[in-house]
C-alpha cells in the first residue's frame, strides 16, 4: 500500500496515475496532529505551485500549512472532508486523500522520497 505511493519531507504522500496525482497526509503526520476538525482546500480548477501552500488541516492540536508537492492544475477535491474531516485521521491513504492534481511537470517527482526513505526520515525524528 504505502510502498508505492511517493511522500515528502513534510509529509505529504502521492499516488501517481499517469500525469495525476493524488495527495494527502501520511499516517505518522495524522498521529502527530491528533483529531483533524477542519480541512481547507483549493478550488477545482485552481493552479497549484510546488513548494506554495495549497490549504490547511486543523486539528484539535494545531493548524498545519499544506504545501504543494508538484505543480499542477487541481482537477478533484475530496468533498467528504467537509462534513467529515477525520476521514483523514481514519484512512490517510485512501478515503482520506485531500486533492487531485493534473501535473505540470513529472520531473518535479524527482525529488520526492520513496516509501522506505520516508521510513527513515520519520524514524529520525522520533529519535530526535
Amino acid at each position: 500500500m504505502a510502498d508505492t505511493l511517493k511522500f515528502t519531507n513534510d509529509h505529504l504522500w502521492l499516488r501517481i496515475d499517469g500525469s495525476r496525482a493524488h495527495v494527502g497526509i501520511s499516517e505518522h503526520a495524522q498521529d502527530e496532529l491528533g483529531e483533524i476538525i477542519a480541512v481547507e482546500l483549493p478550488d477545482v480548477g485552481d493552479e497549484v505551485e510546488k513548494g506554495e501552500s495549497f490549504g490547511e488541516l486543523e486539528s484539535v492540536k494545531t493548524v498545519n500549512e499544506l504545501i504543494a508537492p508538484v505543480s499542477g492544475q487541481v482537477v478533484a477535491i475530496n468533498t467528504e472532508l467537509d462534513d467529515h474531516p477525520t476521514i483523514v485521521n481514519e484512512d490517510p491513504y485512501h478515503e482520506g486523500w485531500l486533492i487531485e492534481v493534473e501535473m505540470n511537470d513529472s520531473s518535479e517527482l524527482e525529488s520526492l522520497l520513496d516509501a522506505d526513505e520516508y521510513d527513515e526520515l520519520v524514524s529520525g525524528e522520533e529519535e530526535a
